[in-house]
């Protein structure tokens, strides 16, 4: 197959679908492998490096003329494709364009809908940007806080540690607990899930949580949170309410797909927190966990920081593309026939969960509900 990668348009988007590493192996696998120039110079990959693993370097519109697959980090400009092309991404698909993609007739293949079984986790690439995005996350608060994150024992005085507040322990909040604790905070952590309980106390924090009955059954079977009553929500906004307001930097990363972010930290707890403390809204661009963060902004309430930032892992431009293009390269056998063409299996649960549209029509069921 010819594949091509271009140079991602979106705002704020840093990272690129493809790095020199995995253009050796998709070349090793037979496909040609076309990037736009300058595609990946944002995340630290040149021109040359790729020319150098075999990559054919052309403008934008000499890339796509003729392309079997377009590997991409966020879904391009539907009307500026080529009738028919194939697009595989992170295409965003509760806010998908059907329509657009429908009338150019382009098959899209969302990566976020990428089957949580133990077949498809080399191509997970939800887990693989969150982790990362867990990260910065903490990175992101600690720098805002302006002060030490561990104890420190000096002749001039002792500097106690941060105080750290993970809201969600997902592959994002599990990553930003080890964070934490390895900067030396003091690090407690909250999710609705059973599960996530002994996760957190394996990485060395506290677990906060109203353990009810409710509680006890708040996991779906693909391992993602369920919404919880009002009234589970109530006992524990009560419960997080009084510990929040003991905390210097809390991260809040609860997010169900397809749904509104659920609010977690009111502003009457932000008003409780002393000045200097940090609310780092992993949540904002489905509404944020906190209504008073904004897309991309960092809001000074009362002398505690609200920041909300909606693309942590294009902090992380060169790891965050390494990983995401190596789950490109574990998917794209699932749709490369024996001789090395395109062939969408629909047979095979992964590429039939990751469709979007087809044909000029929206197959996805999750869409069609």
């Amino acid at each position: 197959m010819k594949l091509v990668v271009l140079k991602e348009t979106t705002a704020r988007e840093t990272r690129v679908a493809a790095t020199p590493d995995t253009v050796k192996k998709l070349i090793g696998l037979g496909h040609s492998v076309v990037i736009e120039k300058g595609a990946g110079l944002m995340a630290g990959y040149t021109d040359s490096a790729f020319k150098e693993a075999g990559a054919s370097l052309k403008t934008k519109a000499a890339a796509i003329k003729g392309s079997d697959v377009l590997l991409s980090v966020r879904m391009p400009d539907a009307a500026k494709l080529p009738e028919g092309q194939t697009v595989i991404g992170m295409l965003d698909p509760f806010n998908f364009d059907s329509a657009a993609a429908n009338a150019k007739s382009l098959t899209t293949l969302a990566m976020e809908f990428t089957p949580r079984i133990s077949r498809a986790q080399s191509m997970d690439a939800l887990s693989s940007q969150s982790n990362l995005a867990g990260y910065r996350s903490v990175i992101e608060g600690a720098t805002l806080y302006g002060r030490a994150m561990p104890m420190m024992m000096t002749a001039a005085g002792t500097v106690a540690p941060a105080k750290v507040f993970v809201m969600g322990a997902g592959v994002a909040g599990l990553q930003a607990i080890a964070t934490a604790r390895r900067l030396g905070a003091v690090v407690t952590a909250t999710d609705v899930r059973p599960a996530a309980k002994e996760q957190v106390g394996s990485l060395g924090a506290k677990f906060v949580a109203v353990e009810d009955e409710e509680f006890k059954a708040a996991e779906t079977a693909g391992g993602y949170a369920k919404q919880m009553s009002a009234e589970y929500q109530a006992k524990q906004a009560d419960l997080v309410a009084a510990h929040i307001a003991k905390q210097d930097i809390v991260v809040t990363t609860a997010l169900i797909p397809g749904r509104a972010a659920p609010v977690l930290v009111t502003e009457e707890m932000v008003k409780t927190m002393r000045p200097g403390s940090v609310i780092v809204d992993m949540a904002v661009s489905q509404g944020g966990n906190c209504p008073l963060s904004k897309p991309d902004e960092v809001v000074d309430v009362g002398g505690v920081k609200v920041a909300g930032f909606t693309n942590l892992p294009a902090h992380l431009p060169a790891d965050s593309s390494a990983l995401y293009a190596k789950n490109l390269l574990a998917f794209l056998p699932l749709i490369t026939s024996e001789n090395g063409e395109l062939n969408l299996d629909t047979e095979d649960e992964i590429v039939t969960a990751m469709i979007l549209t087809q044909g000029g029509k929206t197959v996805n069921e999750r869409l069609n509900a």
